[in-house]
């Protein structure tokens, strides 16, 4: 059964009809702001790719990919991306950004073992994706919280424009990000696991950025798994801390918890992918098209992630469940449990 969060109480403050065209409003508004605050111009992004090409994500390497053939190119395998992250680095190249600039798109993604469908998780994906080419001089903490700062401003702006527009729904988010390294969360919490670690900081500074995720702790264990060939979680930083990536939390009372709203990071540089993939025994990705593209210096350094469309609008309209504001295919038991807890799915 399902790990839902059902609260008799709740009633949405929107109308279905009033909900779309929230949804509408948002996402015109944060991608017009988005753009602007990090010099990004939009582009067209594939929904899949050739299988072997190295380009697609490989989350945590053991989720099935929904794969199908092309008749008319010899049956060739393609496989439906997980996500943008290594696209996006070679269409920089490609599409030829200079430093400072860069690129954002939609994501639409796949993912069927998702294993938790439950009020945060679908097995639809969908979100920005953006990427920026940064000089060698960037490729340091300072800039990645540079960074964080504009994109958290333009969260406050959206939560703004929102409440002016549908005065029930009051603005939470506090004026500043909160930024802590995975390795401070867990000496601050030791008894606690990374999702009550992220639930605490969140709830106390309502909303966070938590730094270098991806990289083994203390304990011995990740805060949360990470591709080795994309986000940089490696490289020093100070203090005993590593990483150049995290993610943004924000503290989100209708369900109790901290809500994840963006994953993202300074992407990594040929020495960091090397090391990352030999920490993570799968050197022989050197292989691949897009690593040797990398190895030979042939794509820009470069930052970006992603930031959940859906989950930005679920959080801006204080919606219960994911399903309130993306249509996606839904177990019988949990399309039962909301109409009866009054949660329209759309």
């Amino acid at each position: 059964m399902a790990d839902l969060f059902l609260d008799g109480q709740y009633r949405p403050a929107l109308s279905l009809r009033e909900t779309e065209r929230a949804i509408k409003t948002i996402k015109d508004f944060f991608q017009l702001h988005l753009a602007k605050a990090l010099n990004l111009q939009r582009v067209s992004a594939p929904l899949f790719v050739r299988k072997g090409s190295g380009v697609n994500d490989d989350l945590n390497g053991v989720e099935r990919k929904v794969t199908f053939q092309v008749k008319d190119d010899n049956n060739c395998d393609a496989e439906c991306l997980f996500s943008l992250a290594k696209w996006k680095r070679m269409a920089l190249a490609d599409y030829g950004f200079a430093p400072g600039e860069g690129l954002y798109t939609d994501m639409n993604a796949i993912r069927p073992d998702e294993e938790n469908l439950d009020n945060l998780h679908s097995v639809y994906v969908d979100q920005w994706d953006w990427e920026r080419i940064l000089t060698k001089d960037e490729r340091n903490l300072a800039f990645l919280k540079t960074i964080v700062r504009k994109i958290y401003g333009v969260l406050r702006q959206a939560e703004k424009a929102v409440a002016k527009r549908y005065p029930a729904i009051a603005p939470i988010l506090p004026e500043w990000i909160e930024f802590v390294h995975s390795e401070d969360l867990l000496k601050a919490y030791p008894d606690l696991g990374p999702r009550e670690r992220e639930n605490r900081i969140a709830e106390q500074h309502g909303a966070v950025f938590v730094i270098g995720i991806g990289g083994v702790l203390a304990d011995g264990q990740m805060h949360d798994n990470r591709a080795p060939d994309y986000d940089d979680w490696t490289t020093e930083t100070g203090k005993g801390h590593r990483g150049l990536n995290g993610d943004i939390f924000v503290w989100y009372p209708p369900l109790k918890r901290a809500l994840e709203l963006s994953s993202m990071g300074i992407r990594v540089d040929r020495d960091a992918m090397l090391r990352q993939l030999e920490i993570r025994g799968v050197s022989q990705r050197v292989q691949q098209e897009w690593h040797k593209k990398l190895l030979d210096e042939r794509m820009p350094l470069s930052i970006g992630g992603g930031i959940g469309q859906s989950r930005l609008c679920m959080f801006l309209l204080r919606k219960l469940h994911i399903g309130e504001v993306q249509a996606s295919i839904w177990p019988q038991d949990i399309v039962r449990r909301c109409k009866e807890a009054g949660i329209p799915l759309l």
